[in-house]
């Protein structure tokens, strides 16, 4: 399977201490399968903090999502737990981790700060949230949170 990672710096080594904590899946290394997607990420990051727009392609065998010791977790679409899962890696009072070392699923839309805020407050129920979260375009990701599971990504 090929997958995609849009960014503004080309690289060589992927470096799990570099990304960002408090994103959809926790601190990892995120793709899409997805080239468009990519790219319009990568556009986004050139935009907002300078470089050049750069996709880089992967090679990763997706048997192993079947068979392998990898720990690995799988939203098919957004639902409830789609969106706890979501709440807890974004939410920056809780030191919330997990031991996945793959998790694939949707991407939360960009109202993700606000509708999250909500659900905090109590105002909206974790099914709202839920319904809410889902974006409105085909979209995936794919994190990539240990060195054990970065192992079997093949840069092309």
């Amino acid at each position: 399977m090929r997958l995609y990672h849009g960014t503004n710096i080309d690289f060589d080594v992927i470096d799990l201490g570099k990304s960002n904590k408090y994103k959809d899946f926790g601190q990892g290394f995120y793709l899409t399968d997805i080239r468009s997607q990519a790219e319009e990420l990568a556009t986004k990051k050139a935009k907002l903090f300078g470089g050049n727009s750069i996709v880089q392609e992967y090679e990763f065998n997706e048997d192993l999502l079947k068979k392998s010791d990898l720990q690995i977790l799988r939203f098919e679409a957004p639902n409830i737990e789609w969106a706890e899962f979501i709440f807890k890696n974004r939410n920056r009072e809780s030191h919330f981790s997990h031991q996945y070392d793959i998790v694939i699923g949707p991407i939360a839309n960009d109202g993700v700060a606000y509708l999250l805020g909500r659900y905090k407050e109590d105002t909206i129920s974790l099914e709202e949230l839920s319904r809410k979260l889902e974006f409105k375009h085909l979209n995936s990701q794919y994190y990539f949170g240990s060195e054990k599971a970065l192992a079997y990504l093949q840069r092309i």
